[in-house]
């Protein structure tokens, strides 16, 4: 069995079990779509964040053409239209979401940081409301070392419960792999957002394929609800 099939199969048992389980986890989404669209050019942050979420939505409305997809991944890493779709690497809107849910000793002094491809620009939304938006070339390559090429929203003062991230983007070339991270206090290590994050279960979108992007290799199913018989429970 060769190194990628491996890891493929691992993935697979992994975020099956964590669903299966009850696993502490949140839930990314991803979709993609064609665009020729360009970056924003308006005046505020308000309105260049109004164009990437009303640009993104508007072609999301549409079914993906080939090379495009909906997706939820298992991981908040590594990700990339080409990664998870197969697709593209040019001509690129790029909607994110991610459903997270806080307890009470986790909610208070939230930090979230993304690290995109968006070289027309992007903007990030939390619970409806703006946190950031840039109508620049935006390429983390990999590092947080240059706080232009990526999103760094610290200090959070969020409530326990549910909580919904939006991430917009559109991208020319050449759909690089994209990451956001979370961390519950300002002295504590990042953690991707992943179905093995620590955080509260979140609820699960509707049926939407499940795809094994960012733990190493690539694997596509539709969602099965069943019992297992390998979950303890308290």
């Amino acid at each position: 069995m060769t190194g990628s099939k491996l890891t493929r199969i691992l993935a697979l048992g992994l975020t099956a079990l964590a669903a299966a389980c009850g696993a502490q986890a949140s839930v990314v989404t991803l979709q993609t779509r064609y665009s020729t669209d360009g970056p924003a050019s308006f005046g505020t942050a308000a309105a260049n964040g109004a164009y990437y979420l009303a640009t993104v939505q508007g072609l999301d409305a549409v079914a993906p053409t080939a090379g495009y997809c909906d997706a939820t991944v298992a991981s908040f890493t590594g990700l990339s239209n080409q990664s998870v779709c197969g697709g593209s690497n040019v001509n690129l809107a790029f909607h994110f979401g991610v459903d997270f849910n806080l307890t009470g000793g986790q909610a208070g002094d939230f930090s979230l940081r993304v690290g995109p491809d968006f070289g027309l620009g992007g903007a990030v939304f939390l619970d409806g409301q703006l946190l950031g938006v840039r109508t620049t070339d935006m390429w983390w390559s990999g590092s947080y070392g240059s706080a232009s090429q990526f999103f760094e929203f610290d200090s959070l003062a969020l409530l326990t419960g549910l909580h919904h991230l939006d991430i917009y983007g559109l991208e020319a070339c050449c759909d690089g792999a994209q990451e956001a991270q979370f961390r519950l206090a300002s002295n504590a290590a990042w953690t991707t957002f992943s179905v093995l994050d620590g955080l509260k279960a979140a609820p699960e979108p509707g049926s939407v394929p499940l795809v094994l992007a960012g733990l190493g290799g690539l694997a596509v199913l539709n969602r099965r609800r069943s019992a297992s018989r390998g979950c303890s429970r308290r």
